[in-house]
């Protein structure tokens, strides 16, 4: 028996087409599940940033209410915001929560500067600090949430991506921003 050369040329080529379509199905489908697997990461490590400053809350509050008696409008701000964010809410409404609290924190920290007795207190300032610390932390951990999303956002809509997306059942990730009615500067004054 012998072999037809073109048919096993053929039957190379297929062979070769098959496995180079397999190979592009898993090195995609691993880079995109990578790329899935660092987002949730980044979203993890945004929860517990948000976690800690959510505890940390009432410390500061509690610290600064005795002094601060005739500014409760602040406290209360504080407070009604940390209310609004639930960890099992999805980005966009934690992204909200989370700009409404940092803005009555960032108004409580600036109201705490208007009163020496406050600061003169170590147990307010090492608090103040702390939330400090976690707005930071915030920031940069939300800064890398978003690169992680736009980077698994892009890969599912770039060939291959795109073409084993549906297959795959995989859909764009929201970003983590702010609403529009938090994205202006608070008043931060004293004065009515």
């Amino acid at each position: 028996m012998k072999l037809d050369p073109v048919a096993l040329a053929v039957a190379f080529a297929v062979a070769l087409a098959i496995f180079l379509v397999f190979f592009l199905v898993v090195v995609s489908y691993n880079g995109v599940v990578a790329l899935r697997q660092r987002a949730e990461k980044a979203w993890a490590n945004i929860e517990v940033t948000l976690k800690q400053r959510h505890d940390m809350l009432p410390n500061l509050v509690n610290a600064v209410r005795d002094v601060m008696g005739f500014e409760q409008a602040v406290l209360e701000e504080v407070t009604r915001q940390r209310a609004r964010w639930s960890p099992e809410d999805a980005p966009p409404a934690q992204a909200a929560a989370s700009d409404g609290t940092s803005a009555a924190v960032r108004t409580l920290v600036a109201t705490v500067e208007a009163y020496p007795e406050l600061r003169s207190q170590g147990n307010v300032l090492e608090l103040q600090g702390e939330i400090e610390r976690l707005e930071s932390m915030i920031a940069d951990r939300r800064e890398l949430y978003n690169d992680s999303v736009y980077r698994f956002n892009t890969a599912i809509a770039q060939v291959p991506g795109a073409l084993f997306a549906p297959v795959f059942g995989w859909r764009p990730r929201e970003f983590f921003e702010a609403a529009p009615e938090e994205r202006e500067k608070p008043d931060v004054s004293l004065r009515s």
